[in-house]
């Protein structure tokens, strides 16, 4: 089903696609699409397929189970957010808050992503959110972070350019967050977040997520995990916990 959102407001654009797939329809095509938010926000089924040309507006895929999503540029704030289960993938660059209380599913972004990604990600009833940023991410990285995986591949760097913005894992509590380069430690928050080489076994946890990212966007998985990885954990499950208890 195509659907050109041109002159659609964001209400009508969703109406129609949640009355499709209420249908039985499983496969879109959005042409034109210039901001509109909540595209996919609920949707359910893992046949359903969403192809994006244009630019979403915030909280692309929320509260999404099951899904594949695909945006053919660039994409705003808040992609994945709440997300259960399902794949989002943008070919382009990505903006702040990312995977905000993400419980589950993949998100996929070739570019640069903006701020405080992974917020308050979580694991839920066995599942484990995946961040993938093919280029570098901006400060906050993994805040208050309580379960998941982040990996940022840092592919196509600029020199000069870090890898991360700084505070990365303030308040972080759970999780793992992967750093494809050298760190400045100083980007780091070490009163919430330890710092030190990945492991092989650390590898062997980020490559079945690499490798699909890789196989997504037609790269050499072996040249993206090439070179050393950083990882980075909670200290303390939790991290606020001398504040309200003596």
């Amino acid at each position: 089903m195509r659907i050109d959102a041109r002159e659609l407001h964001y209400r009508e654009l969703n109406r129609q696609i949640r009355e499709a797939v209420a249908g039985g329809e499983t496969r879109f095509e959005l042409a034109n699409v210039n901001g509109q938010r909540y595209i996919g926000d609920g949707i359910q089924g893992e046949k359903v397929q969403i192809d994006i040309e244009g630019v979403p507006g915030n909280d692309l895929g929320a509260f999404m189970d099951g899904p594949t999503v695909r945006v053919r540029g660039n994409a705003q704030d808040a992609v994945a957010n709440t997300m259960n289960a399902g794949r989002i993938v943008v070919e382009g660059r990505a903006g702040d808050v990312l995977g905000y209380g993400m419980r589950g599913g993949e998100l996929f972004v070739r570019g640069k992503v903006g701020y405080r990604v992974g917020i308050h990600m979580k694991a839920y009833r066995g599942r484990m959110p995946v961040v993938v940023a093919g280029g570098t991410a901006g400060d906050f990285l993994g805040e208050y972070m309580a379960g998941g995986m982040l990996v940022v591949l840092g592919l196509e760097r600029q020199d000069g350019e870090p890898l991360i913005g700084d505070w990365c894992g303030t308040g972080m509590h759970g999780g793992v967050i992967y750093v494809r380069g050298e760190v400045d430690p100083r980007l780091v928050a070490s009163k919430f977040a330890s710092m030190g080489p990945a492991e092989e076994k650390d590898r062997e946890d980020m490559r079945p997520h690499v490798e699909a990212f890789c196989e997504t966007f037609s790269l050499d998985v072996e040249e993206a995990l090439a070179g050393a990885f950083v990882r980075m954990a909670a200290i303390s499950h939790r991290p606020y916990g001398a504040k309200y208890a003596v």
